[in-house]
């Protein structure tokens, strides 16, 4: 699977979990939002919440694919009226 961007969903994600993606990204947005860092501190943090979104995606769409897929089967016994 390829992103938006050209990159490949696997090296996206890393080692990265979803949790461990999503609280690093809050903590990312709570660093930007008390700000007190420099211009390229700023600029470092945004970058890495882009690639935690991005992480975090990726996680989303892979867990919509497969409640998506689940709801798509059959279950037992729904076939028998």
């Amino acid at each position: 699977m390829t992103d938006d961007d050209g990159t490949t969903a696997a090296a996206a994600t890393g080692t990265l979990g979803y949790e461990q993606a999503r609280d690093e990204l809050i903590e990312v947005v709570r660093r930007l939002e008390a700000g007190g860092t420099t211009l390229e501190e700023s600029l470092a943090l945004w970058e890495r919440g882009e690639e935690l979104a991005k992480i975090c995606r990726h996680w989303l769409k892979g867990a919509r694919a497969r409640l998506d897929a689940a709801l798509a089967r059959p279950r037992d016994g729904d076939d028998q009226g």
